[in-house]
């Protein structure tokens, strides 16, 4: 990953001002090689989108599939949070959730579709995340199914709410879901209690498929860190991105 064509990324910085949240919020967007308005491009959202970009280096990943594994060139727009009031907006009984999953669909997206030449088809966009940013992700397929159809969940932390929702779901056939979980995932202690992430993400995988999904899952040694979802990155984009 220390190839310089890997390291020379075309990453802008932008601020939306969200009526849904009453504020500002930025986002990061990658451009790929050879980027062309007159082109048209599939486009992953990331939450968590600062880390997925300093800790999960995605942008680098990019570049390398693009460049050396003739992936089709795509956009990321990573969307900032502050980590304060994380919960609050990614989990289900948080009490910005649902400000936050209008933002993201009823601002955040038609601002990207102005503005950059990113394909419109819920095929065409994936939403990626980890822990709480994985099961928003599933949250905003529910709740906006026209718009989402294509998720990376990195550890999602599916709480007895998420798992609720989808239960109620009655057909899930246009959704796929790529999942991972790390085995030492069993005990991991996050701002709401202590939870066992394997059983978590098993659970939803069954929940979802019984529903119609289609789920690529996988369980491999790893922690409930960026050290451990990062090198799962490529994989998870190589699900969804075509090669040329």
């Amino acid at each position: 990953m220390t190839d310089s064509r890997y390291l020379k990324r075309t990453i802008l910085k932008e601020q939306i001002e969200s009526s849904h949240l009453g504020e500002s919020r930025t986002l990061r967007i990658y451009l790929p090689p050879g980027y062309n308005e007159v082109l048209s491009y599939p486009v992953v959202y990331c939450q968590d989108g600062e880390e997925f970009f300093n800790f999960g280096r995605i942008a680098t990943y990019a570049n390398q599939l693009i460049l050396d594994e003739n992936i089709e060139p795509f956009i990321i727009v990573g969307v900032e949070v502050n980590t304060k009031i994380r919960t609050q907006e990614y989990a289900p009984f948080g009490d910005r959730f649902e400000k936050y999953t209008a933002c993201f669909a009823e601002e955040i997206i038609p601002y990207i579709e102005q503005k950059y030449p990113v394909r419109r088809t819920p095929d065409q966009r994936i939403l990626a995340g980890d822990s709480l940013g994985g099961s928003v992700s599933i949250h905003l397929s529910l709740l906006y199914p026209e718009l989402f159809q294509q998720v990376i969940s990195l550890s999602g932390a599916y709480y007895q709410q998420s798992q609720d929702t989808i239960a109620q779901a009655q057909n899930l056939t246009d959704l796929n879901v790529y999942m991972i979980v790390g085995l030492q995932e069993t005990d991991f202690e996050s701002d709401t209690g202590i939870y066992d992430f394997v059983q978590l993400n098993r659970d939803t995988r069954d929940l979802l498929q019984a529903r119609g999904a289609t789920v690529q899952y996988s369980e491999k040694d790893g922690k409930h860190l960026w050290g451990f979802w990062q090198k799962e990155l490529p994989a998870a984009l190589k699900y969804f991105l075509p090669e040329i």
